[in-house]
């Protein structure tokens, strides 16, 4: 995600922070001093904001371990203002999966709420549970509280927040996927109307900030849905590139430079001895020509992890991996050899064609 950075490495995941997290720092600091606040309690709410953030990762790093359990990646988490956000490379296939990694989350604040709870009985501290101030009270009542929260906040059904995609894997056990999407993305931008008025007239702009967000979150959510439905069934051989131009490893980044300068083509096979040996974009090329010029061979700039598909994959297998895929294009290979290229292009314009038509092109 652009403008940020990342912050530190848990599990093989890159946890991040947006530049826009420090805009929230700073008006909690103006806030609590502009309203007479000590140095100590705008530094206890400065602190308090922070730890929240902490147990924010702890709740997405639930949601990506549990995905991870059933070998799904998680490109990393970045903290924004309105909380935390885990890319994953992809959702799972089956509901009950879906499911799982829903809760995950939620299920650590869970934990995390409990182990205060019972540490605060067993010292005789349980009337502390319910503080009438959190800000004044002890962090162990804090997290009680704060846990609670947000088990209880990320279960609402609003869709794609957690609750709602636990009513998304609910529904897609008795409907098909994409109208399970659709009716919970329906459901979760009502809850954002509600979250967007109940912010306006009760004068909290963070809650009206969060259902606009919610509501268009649903609303993409639902667009790639149904774009993935549309492309199911669809053999990739249907949109892939066949004429397409290739390099050798042993090539010069010039000749691939002016191979993207003379045509359409911005990502190219490597191929040696007969095999895909790697991708090379036009990112790429670009990146290792400012570091080392156009001298320099492909081997050395292409990527060696790339995606590759079958041309009797379907469509939407293919832009599943392309998404995967950092290069975000895929190379298709028939008994070893090269046959074609998928890229977003293709597919973009084969569902053009075929919208432009009202069919599948055979």
């Amino acid at each position: 995600m652009r403008w940020s950075f990342r912050i530190a490495r848990v599990a093989g995941i890159d946890i991040r922070v947006h530049a826009t997290f420090f805009l929230l720092l700073a008006w909690i600091v103006y806030a609590s001093w502009s309203g007479g606040k000590s140095r100590g309690e705008v530094l206890d709410a400065t602190v308090f904001t922070l730890v929240t953030f902490v147990i924010v990762v702890l709740h997405e790093l639930g949601h990506a371990l549990t995905a991870k359990a059933f070998g799904i990646r998680t490109r990393d988490i970045t903290l924004l203002p309105i909380g935390g956000l885990a890319r994953l490379e992809r959702m799972p296939d089956k509901p009950w999966q879906e499911l799982l990694v829903a809760i995950g989350g939620p299920a650590v604040n869970v934990a995390l709420c409990v182990a205060a709870a019972a540490v605060l009985a067993a010292t005789g501290r349980a009337a502390e549970m319910v503080p009438a101030d959190i800000l004044k009270a002890g962090w162990l009542p804090r997290m009680v509280v704060l846990n609670a929260f947000l088990a209880v906040f990320n279960m609402l059904p609003a869709f794609p927040m957690d609750g709602g995609r636990v009513l998304r894997a609910l529904l897609a056990m008795q409907f098909d996927p994409a109208v399970a999407t659709a009716l919970a993305a329906r459901l979760g931008q009502g809850v954002a109307a509600l979250f967007v008025v109940a912010g306006l007239f009760t004068g909290q702009p963070f809650l009206a900030l969060i259902g606009f967000f919610v509501w268009i979150g649903a609303g993409e959510e639902n667009r790639q849905a149904q774009f993935r439905a549309a492309l199911s069934g669809i053999p990739v051989w249907h949109a892939m590139a066949t004429e397409i131009r290739t390099l050798a490893p042993g090539d010069t980044l010039e000749k691939a430079a002016l191979f993207v300068l003379r045509g359409t083509q911005t990502e190219f096979p490597v191929v040696e001895e007969g095999r895909v040996a790697g991708l090379l974009t036009r990112t790429a090329i670009v990146n290792a020509a400012s570091r080392a010029g156009l001298g320099a061979l492909v081997g050395s700039a292409m990527s060696r992890e790339f995606a590759v598909v079958a041309p009797t994959d379907t469509l939407e297998q293919g832009f599943l991996a392309m998404q995967a895929s950092p290069d975000h294009a895929a190379v298709v290979v028939q008994d070893g050899a090269l046959v074609g290229l998928l890229t977003g292009e293709e597919i973009g314009e084969y569902a053009a064609l075929q919208g432009a038509l009202g069919r599948r092109l055979a």
